[in-house]
């Protein structure tokens, strides 16, 4: 069957994108307000575009109502932000923090994370991540009324010393990792071995 994306209502073209292209790595990203806030929200449209230099991209869409979300807000504004890899055991405390809630709600401690500070941004790193992309905004650009595009370079990335193999040769033990991404639907991820379903929490007035 052919979908003419042009001529479909935006509700059915994000479903056929995200029941087709899956799955997706999910970037659990933290920023920091211009007046210090710290934020945390995870997000599915995402992925590494390149080595030379290294650098990821993000897909950040507005809220309906509200204009652009607090990541995208911060990042626009300071340029800097911390691309976390989500393992399995953390996949609870991801989805709490994809709240919507007011920007004065830290989603970090709303989900009682711990956090260590970056090497080179300001943004905070997660503590109990495996994986997190220290990254600098290289590009910002609108690709419609009510979504961005984010490229940003990863300047440091960490890696947790028991899944690192052999730094030199830079293997990892990615199925150690036990990454989360995202699949179909509502609330459907995907893991190396399974599949499992999260409810994403009311939104917090």
């Amino acid at each position: 069957m052919l979908f003419d994306m042009g001529q479909l209502p935006a509700d059915i073209r994000y479903k056929i994108l995200t029941a087709t292209v899956t799955p997706r790595p999910i970037a659990w990203v933290t920023t920091r307000s211009r007046d210090g806030i710290a934020n945390a929200a995870p997000f599915s449209f995402f992925n590494v575009l390149g080595h030379e230099p290294p650098t990821v991209v993000l897909g950040l869409l507005r809220h309906p109502n509200k204009g652009l979300k607090d990541t995208a807000q911060n990042i626009v504004a300071t340029g800097e932000f911390v691309a976390h890899l989500v393992p399995h055991q953390m996949a609870e405390a991801m989805n709490a923090t994809g709240v919507d809630a007011p920007p004065e709600i830290d989603e970090i401690e709303l989900a009682g994370l711990e956090t260590l500070p970056s090497q080179m941004v300001a943004p905070p790193r997660l503590k109990a991540c495996p994986v997190a992309l220290e990254c600098r905004s290289l590009s910002v650009q609108e690709t419609g009324p009510r979504q961005i595009a984010v490229i940003g370079e990863i300047v440091c990335a960490h890696v947790a010393e028991q899944f690192v193999i052999d730094a030199r040769r830079g293997h990892i033990d990615t199925i150690g990792l036990d990454l989360i991404a995202r699949m179909h639907g509502s609330g459907w991820y995907a893991r190396p071995r399974d599949l499992f379903q999260l409810v994403r929490p009311p939104p917090i007035e």
